[in-house]
């Protein structure tokens, strides 16, 4: 077992991982698709199509030409009924385009793998395929695998931590989609003239490591790093500190010290659009909670409605109270289960009003639990009072902008405090004075 002596600070959390040997199950095609131009990180995209036009699998519908961006393509073949405003999970009003499907599932004529001869080939490759951060972030990949320093980067470390409870769709990847991962190592580290690679995994997982492991053993540079479960253990930081014993400093990037960092599932699929040319159009998702009626492992066409997935799964055994796209950490509850699956969402959460009880707050009793489990050391307890007397320049020389919000110091704080939702509208209240 590989692992450094001193780890980052962390918390201990109930798995949850019922869902973990229920191999994935391919969704059908919904009557409709709702299809955001909004699902990454950056500038939003523009439709490239109209109501009327008949599209194809993997046809491209939207794309912009900022740099900090990814095309969006059609996951069905069928005819583009609607372009309209449709708000999103994080309350923005996205343009989505809403295609009513033939079922038919035809492929666009222009789908080929791609030419891949030099790094510059591999970027524009990425970029075509639509591929963003498949771990949450949503972060556009060809921007993180194409760094302005990438002479000097010479680490690849892929995720496979998957520290939240109940998730487990990079895991039945691990399981799945060896071969794809293996193969998807190879080509980035091969393009982007990486020297070594690091694949971090949580020990609970064990029969993932033992496959990797073995997958991996005659290839170079590569070493399957096994990290203790728990959380958050595939926060950028952490992983890099566990895999490799180095800081990232605040404010810095990965590549600032080296390294690129890319989810499992991310890899995977560079993989298969290697193979096939069949850009970023489904995504693997967890559905579980105590309010669905069967947990499964799916693999959704994207621009699905949650209510359509639900359904797939057998329903709700009960009133559902909460919804979240993600994780119970740092995912997203949303108002309403018509909200459509977006490339970034790895989950759909599911809970009754009893798993969904939000606790009351009382007041804060100084015992520095927050601060103890923070893994970036910042001080929520002092953000939150500085944030109440609105002091931008106090939040800024707390760090808060560092904030990863994995919400450690919510779940360990006696008080039950909203110290991760105070430290989210605390960054924004310094975004918002900086654009003025």
């Amino acid at each position: 077992m590989f692992s450094f002596k001193k780890s980052l600070k962390s918390i201990h959390l109930e798995h949850n991982k019922s869902t973990m040997d229920l191999c994935t199950e391919m969704m059908p095609i919904p009557e409709k698709v709702f299809i955001s131009v909004v699902q990454h990180i950056g500038a939003p995209c523009q439709p490239l199509v109209e109501i009327g036009d008949l599209v194809k699998v993997g046809q491209l519908i939207a794309d912009s030409k900022a740099f900090i961006s990814a095309p969006i393509h059609s996951s069905v073949s069928g005819k583009v009924v609607k372009i309209e405003d449709i708000m999103s999970s994080l309350g923005t009003k996205d343009k989505t385009i809403v295609i009513e499907t033939d079922k038919k599932q035809e492929l666009w004529e222009g789908i080929e793998p791609p030419l891949i001869n030099s790094k510059d080939d591999f970027i524009k490759a990425i970029r075509d395929s639509g591929l963003v951060g498949l771990g949450g972030a949503a972060f556009p990949t060809h921007v993180k695998y194409n760094p302005k320093n990438l002479d000097e980067v010479d680490t690849l470390i892929v995720n496979g931590a998957e520290c939240e409870p109940y998730i487990t769709s990079d895991y039945r990847t691990m399981m799945e989609d060896t071969e794809n991962i293996v193969y998807g190592i190879r080509i980035i580290m091969k393009y982007l003239d990486l020297k070594k690679c690091y694949i971090g995994i949580e020990k609970n997982k064990p029969l993932a490591i033992k496959k990797l492991k073995y997958a991996t053993k005659n290839m170079t540079g590569v070493t399957v790093v096994t990290l203790q479960p728990s959380y958050p253990q595939g926060a950028e930081r952490v992983l890099i500190y566990e895999t490799t014993g180095k800081n990232l400093p605040p404010g810095k990037l990965p590549a600032d010290i080296g390294m690129i960092v890319s989810n499992i599932s991310t890899v995977g699929f560079v993989s298969e659009y290697y193979k096939t040319g069949l850009p970023l159009i489904s995504k693997r998702i967890t559905v579980d909670g105590n309010a669905v009626l069967f947990p499964k492992n799916l693999r959704v066409p994207i621009g699905s409605r949650i209510c359509d997935i639900i359904d797939f799964c057998g329903g709700y055994t009960k009133p559902p109270k909460k919804i979240i796209m993600g994780g119970p950490m740092m995912g997203r509850a949303i108002y309403n289960h018509k909200k459509a699956l977006i490339k970034n969402n790895n989950a759909i959460l599911v809970f009754d009003e009893e798993m969904s009880k939000t606790p009351e707050e009382t007041e804060c009793i100084n015992c520095g639990r927050c601060y103890a489990n923070c893994p970036l050391n910042l001080m929520p307890t002092a953000i939150a009072k500085e944030f109440s007397r609105n002091n931008i320049e106090g939040l800024k020389k707390l760090n808060v902008s560092i904030c990863m919000e994995c919400g450690c110091c919510t779940y360990v704080c006696p008080a039950k405090k909203q110290l991760s939702m105070i430290n989210r509208l605390s960054k924004k209240l310094i975004q918002e004075e900086a654009k003025k």
